[in-house]
């Protein structure tokens, strides 16, 4: 019986602009997406049917859940007939800003094009994502990433080293498309210089990004959940450099010297978990997805990284 398993790397954003807003609803924007070390298990075992196990999080394991979105349209694309049992370790939190659900839909393209001997190429595996989420032909390339329209156009950049990040996400969720919703572009006077960022990135110049950085959703976000403002405000205050990652509401300390991040891991950590706040301090990372077995009539690969190409 064969067995895959896939870790699905969360992501962030280290600028975000909004260009305008399309006649189909949907906003044009400009931003470098991260991929970060936090990651998603999932594992693919064939199966006549498509089940979804969900262990970590109380999450729907129907056609309401975007692992089983993806199988089913991965199977009309291609005609085929079979099924699959899934299995997601969730550790990427929900409805955070990170990307989590993009990250399994990647992860799903890819297992099961391996699992069900599909052979489709990469690119058909992004066109396919595209039409679920604008955020899943990144997270099947990962890495340091400049994405345009309406976020489907990827740039490839010099990657990041693995340089150390701490998130901080408050006891609830936020809704990506109220953010984009209640966004009125006809009153933003400063956008972020993306361009300025991405030359930082390319002459290595890391410590030039938070410089520059930004992101036009902060605005929306944090008028509607000024909690999130205060401790924003409040770390901040503390000299570290923060944002907030998508549409939030997670914030992430990015830049600080090494004794800006040990305050930050302890005392802002231990201070906002006293609050109900999840926190996480990991690294960047340069891939989106990673195959971490590929077991076949009893031989197992063990760790085998892939990317495209």
């Amino acid at each position: 019986m064969r067995k895959i398993k896939i870790r699905a790397y969360a992501k962030l954003n280290l600028v975000l602009d909004v260009i305008n807003r399309r006649a189909d609803g949907y906003h044009e924007v400009e931003m470098v997406m991260q991929s970060i070390d936090l990651y998603d298990q999932l594992q693919f075992l064939p199966a006549s049917s498509l089940v979804l196990e969900i262990a970590g999080h109380r999450l729907p394991n129907d056609e309401r859940n975007i692992i089983i979105k993806t199988a089913k349209l991965l199977k009309a694309h291609t005609g085929f007939s079979g099924g699959a049992r899934i299995g997601l370790r969730k550790k990427i939190p929900v409805g955070a800003g990170l990307g989590g659900g993009s990250a399994d839909a990647a992860a799903t393209l890819v297992g099961l094009n391996q699992l069900w001997g599909l052979d489709l190429p990469f690119a058909s595996l992004e066109k396919i994502g595209a039409k679920l989420g604008a955020d899943i032909p990144f997270c099947l390339q990962g890495g340091t990433v400049l994405a345009k329209g309406i976020g489907e156009q990827l740039t490839p950049l010099p990657p990041l080293p693995s340089l150390p990040v701490f998130l901080a996400k408050p006891p609830f969720n936020v809704s990506t498309a109220l953010m984009y919703k209640n966004l009125d572009l006809s009153v933003i006077a400063h956008h972020p210089d993306v361009q300025r960022v991405v030359v930082s990135i390319q002459e290595g110049a890391y410590q030039r990004i938070t410089e520059n950085w930004g992101n036009l959703l902060e605005e929306v976000t944090l008028k509607r959940y000024p909690e999130l403002k205060t401790v924003m405000d409040w770390l901040a205050s503390l000299g570290l450099p923060v944002r907030m990652s998508g549409s939030g509401p997670t914030l992430f300390i990015f830049g600080a010297n090494p004794d800006q991040m040990t305050t930050a891991v302890a005392k802002v950590g231990a201070s906002l978990r006293r609050k109900g706040w999840w926190t996480y301090y990991g690294f960047l990372h340069n891939r989106g997805f990673e195959i971490i077995e590929n077991e076949k009539r009893g031989y197992a690969r063990g760790e085998r990284t892939l990317s495209p190409d």
